[in-house]
C-alpha cells in the first residue's frame, strides 16, 4: 500500500543546524551505519559550514530537513564522494534522519526533492553509497529507482557495501 509522503521542506544550514544535527544523530542506532558512534559538535559545525560552500558554489548541499511543524529532523542532499576510493569525482546522495522520524517517509520524500534540484543544476548522474546492511537507506534507493552497480569493502572497518545509481537525464523520478 503506497501511503502519501509527508511534507518535507529543504534549507539551506544554518550555524544552528549544527546543534540540531548534534542532538538528533545522538543515538547509536542512527548512528549504527555512520562509524556507530555519535560525533563531536565541531564535526557538524564543519559539516554545515562545508554545506553552505557546497550550495554557494554548486547549486546543492547536503541541506537540513524541517518536517511541516518547521523542526529539524535530519538532512539530505548531495556532495561529491568525499573518499579517495570509491566514485571519486561522482555526486553522492545521502541522508540521515533523526530516530523519532524513521518510517514516515520523510527520506524518501526529502531524496526526491533532492533529485530534482540536481536535476534542475545540470547534475548528470548520483550514486547513493549504502552500507550493505541498512536495510532502511537501501529501501529509499529503490524508491528512488536506482540500481545497484557495484559492491565494494570500505577500506576503514571493512564493511561491505552497495553503490547504486541513478541517472539523472534518463526521465522522471518514480
Amino acid at each position: 500500500m503506497n501511503r502519501p509522503l509527508p511534507v518535507v521542506r529543504l534549507r539551506v544550514p544554518t550555524d544552528e543546524d549544527a546543534v540540531a544535527w548534534h542532538r538528533i544523530f545522538d543515538d547509536p542506532e542512527v548512528m549504527e551505519f555512520h562509524g556507530g558512534k555519535s560525533a563531536e559538535l565541531s564535526v557538524y559545525e564543519e559539516l554545515t559550514a562545508r554545506q553552505r560552500r557546497h550550495d554557494a558554489e554548486r547549486g546543492f548541499c547536503f541541506w537540513t530537513m524541517l518536517d511541516e511543524d518547521d523542526r529539524v529532523i535530519g538532512f539530505t542532499g548531495a556532495q561529491p564522494w568525499p573518499g579517495q576510493w570509491g566514485p571519486v569525482g561522482e555526486i553522492e546522495i545521502g541522508w540521515r534522519l533523526g530516530r523519532a522520524h524513521w518510517g514516515r517517509g520523510y527520506a524518501t520524500a526529502a531524496a526526491r526533492m533532492t533529485l530534482e534540484r540536481l536535476r534542475a543544476a545540470g547534475v548528470p548522474s548520483v550514486v547513493a553509497m549504502v552500507d550493505s546492511r541498512n536495510e532502511r537507506s537501501i529501501a529509499v534507493t529503490r524508491r528512488l529507482g536506482m540500481r545497484l552497480v557495484e559492491t565494494f569493502v570500505t577500506p576503514v572497518g571493512q564493511r561491505k557495501g552497495h553503490c547504486y545509481r541513478l541517472d539523472l537525464r534518463a526521465g522522471d523520478t518514480p
